[in-house]
């Protein structure tokens, strides 16, 4: 797994990389799938969003709970899939929320990857799952290697937004020392899945306040929009 890390999260991640819990993570995921197991997303894209998303360029951090369990979703962004696949019912929200709020049309696809290039770090708390079983890595060693990664951005001098929808992603933030009431950005709101949209993530406008404080900062906005 170590081998699998981008050149620009090696410094941050390298440490808890080397630990023997990664390691027993790492020998864990193996013996799943040689007992013939289906894991997702599929081994080489669990990584996707350091890979698209280098520290260096990372301006907005979305972070969700554990990928999609069902065949030919997850593809390693928090709440996206790969084309082709039905918009999952929180992404429909999500994008219900961009229209309210920028006035920019609903996306016809469910990939994210291009907010994930232009700095929005789509991740998620455990990178993997067994098919339908949600929920099913967590506890596993992951939750140590992505709060790595959020308290590397966290460390970043340029200020960043991270946008916590929910309880578990606003816990997860809470244990990064110094990120609520510094420099960065946090905005948060209940989770978008349809038991909890309606409770105040719909009017939440967080893409148009992210934009305005990066755009205030010098970074430049995010192009919320989706392509064809």
């Amino acid at each position: 797994m170590t081998s699998d890390i981008p050149e620009s999260w090696r410094p941050a991640l390298g440490p808890v990389l080397a630990s023997p819990a990664a390691r027993k993570l790492g020998a864990f995921l193996q013996a799943e799938e040689a007992a013939g197991k289906r894991i997702y997303p599929p081994r080489g894209t669990r990584l996707a969003a350091l890979a698209l998303t280098p520290l260096d360029r990372v301006k907005v951090v979305i972070l969700g709970q554990d990928p999609y369990h069902g065949p030919g979703q997850a593809h390693g962004l928090s709440f996206s899939v790969s084309r082709g696949m039905k918009i999952p019912p929180s992404l429909v929200n999500i994008y219900k929320e961009i229209e309210a709020d920028l006035g920019l049309p609903r996306g016809s696809h469910g990939n994210l990857e291009s907010w994930a290039q232009q700095g929005v770090l789509l991740l998620n708390t455990s990178l993997s799952v067994e098919e339908g079983r949600a929920g099913s890595h967590a506890g596993l060693g992951w939750e140590a290697i992505t709060d790595a990664v959020v308290a590397a951005v966290a460390a970043k001098a340029e200020p960043c937004v991270f946008l916590l929808w929910g309880n578990h992603a606003r816990r997860k933030a809470e244990k990064v020392p110094g990120l609520i009431g510094g420099r960065h950005l946090v905005l948060t709101a209940p989770h978008p899945s349809p038991l909890s949209a309606y409770a105040g993530f719909f009017g939440c406008r967080h893409f148009s306040q992210a934009n305005a404080f990066l755009e205030a900062q010098g970074r430049g906005g995010i192009d919320w929009s989706i392509a064809l």
